[in-house]
């Protein structure tokens, strides 16, 4: 597969996640975005990209410590069906950090975990958001 990174302004982004479980927090995350691993681990490091191979990269990266404390920086998975895509990632491992959603100007967003506890946000954007038409996959 042509691999094609996700371009900043003086080269490539990449998401770093932390985590203490290599191989079940690449399967979990793999299985939530949609990608594959790119080669094999490394050391403390897995690649993941997305499976047509443009976009962002996700590094897991195995550290020693437990996370403490909220994250200070988190993915959020827009989507057109919240509860659906919660159902989703909970099934996958997520665990649901909140009991009801959050509202705030039309936008609607629960909370959830990964194995790790970082926390993400899988959001619901207001139907303006979305071009007119278009329907996710």
């Amino acid at each position: 597969m042509h691999r094609k990174p996700q371009p900043y302004q003086r080269g490539e982004l990449v998401v770093v996640i932390d985590c203490s479980d290599l191989a079940r927090s690449a399967g979990f995350w793999a299985e939530v975005l949609g990608y594959v691993p790119e080669g094999p681990a490394v050391g403390p490091y897995q690649g993941l990209i997305p499976a047509d191979g443009q976009g962002v990269e996700t590094l897991l990266q195995r550290v020693p410590e437990a996370k403490h404390g909220k994250n200070r920086l988190h993915l959020d998975l827009r989507t057109q069906d919240l509860d659906a895509e919660v159902r989703r990632v909970a099934g996958i491992g997520a665990s649901l950090l909140t009991g009801q959603p959050a509202e705030e100007f039309g936008w609607r967003w629960h909370i959830l975990g990964d194995p790790d506890g970082n926390e993400f946000c899988v959001i619901q954007p207001p139907d303006s958001h979305w071009p007119a038409g278009a329907e996710q996959a």
